[in-house]
């Protein structure tokens, strides 16, 4: 038997031993404040589902008549014959929702940052690239050949340092950073950023990921949060979080829009998203322009558990977010606890390296507006009861 794959198995083996093996679990129910994990009924506190869409009546509906109409696929690349009416309304909805002239969908979040850093930037330019960026900015940087520059997280001044230093040096400049980031449930200070990029003439893009659906105005995301509609050149964004569906997005400059729809890759060489994907995602625009009462439960669940985890003495880090994580340190520490939580009935995963940096694994909890009261006292009792049983509070 050939040993040409053995170094997999030692590569596999050697995870195993360091605590970082991911053991994926599968859920057998719809998304949710309570899930069917591998057999098992839980607590969800592991979903982006921050809203609670993923299963609402009203999407599920937009999804089920839709089929009537376009079927299950659009079978075609949106540049040949996959661009259906539906994909356009979307479009035109978002940006009214942004309060942008213009917006692109994608396959994912991931294909929107693939498609729009490589069409922006090349060989002879340069990315200013905070340090905590979520992969796929990093991938998409480097596929576009651009040399990356990483400044210090969140830190403004370190950015306009970067961008002094490689004045002349290069044909066009990119900042890009994550709005909310996902690790942490930090934000980075997208205001002070702007006024950086203005003075050098730099390009400016935001990763709205995890920001849509839960900052600004009814969720409007980290561009209205900050009140900066018209000057930040790329919003990246997301259908699958908040939105509770599939998908992503490029908002804002018109001509960035064209362009990327001439030269932006997953666009050109992946089939479209699905009619029925699409629908929901348009029927989640309907549910978010109606009430902002989603988005303001999701604030107040969010509040409440963070406050409540860390008078029980649990260290959230740095979130300001619905985003809580559980800082317990090493890997091993961590999938332990996830494991305890589980057979105590709750759903929260451990994050370790490489997702989060070495010594820095932790518990992410998300919370959603799906959550009711009783759900998140439940959850603070098994934390509690788990924390104190490893040591990690008294």
């Amino acid at each position: 038997m050939s040993k040409r794959l053995d170094w997999i198995q030692e590569e596999l083996e050697a995870l195993k031993q360091a605590g970082l093996y991911n053991r994926i679990r599968t859920i057998g129910s719809a998304q949710g404040a309570w899930l069917v994990v591998d057999g098992k009924r839980v607590l969800n506190f592991c979903s982006n589902n921050y809203l609670g869409l993923a299963n609402h009546p009203q999407m599920v509906r937009a999804a089920q008549e839709i089929l009537n109409v376009y079927g299950v696929g659009p079978a075609a690349v949106r540049t040949i014959a996959g661009t259906l009416e539906l994909h356009l309304e979307l479009e035109r909805r978002l940006a009214r929702f942004k309060n942008v002239e213009a917006a692109i969908t994608f396959q994912s979040g991931f294909m929107a940052n693939l498609a729009a850093i490589p069409a922006l930037v090349g060989k002879e330019d340069v990315i200013y690239s905070d340090e905590l960026n979520h992969a796929s900015i990093i991938d998409a940087c480097r596929l576009s050949g651009a040399t990356i520059v990483r400044y210090n997280h969140v830190n403004p001044d370190a950015l306009d340092e970067a961008i002094r230093q490689n004045k002349g040096k290069y044909r066009r400049g990119l900042a890009v950073t994550d709005g909310v980031f996902s690790m942490d449930g930090d934000i980075a200070p997208l205001d002070k950023i702007y006024e950086v990029t203005s003075q050098h003439e730099v390009m400016l893009m935001v990763d709205d990921a995890h920001g849509e659906g839960v900052l600004g105005r009814g969720g409007r995301g980290i561009v209205d949060h900050f009140d900066l509609h018209g000057k930040v050149d790329v919003e990246v964004g997301t259908f699958s979080k908040a939105f509770g569906v599939v998908g992503g997005a490029v908002a804002g400059s018109p001509l960035i829009v064209e362009w990327l729809r001439q030269r932006g890759r997953p666009f050109l060489f992946s089939s479209a998203a699905t009619p029925a994907d699409v629908a929901a995602c348009i029927a989640a625009l309907d549910i978010l322009e109606n009430s902002t009462e989603l988005v303001d439960k999701l604030w107040a669940n969010a509040n409440y558990f963070k406050s409540e985890m860390r008078r029980l003495g649990f260290d959230t880090g740095l979130s300001v977010t619905p985003i809580t994580p559980i800082m317990l340190g090493e890997a091993p520490l961590a999938q332990q606890f996830s494991r305890e939580l589980f057979e105590e009935g709750v759903f929260a995963m451990a994050l370790g390296f490489p997702t989060v940096p070495r010594g820095k694994a932790r518990i992410r909890v998300m919370i959603s507006a799906a959550h009711s009261q009783e759900d998140l006292q439940k959850g603070l009792e098994i934390f509690a009861r788990v924390g104190k049983k490893l040591g990690v509070i008294h």
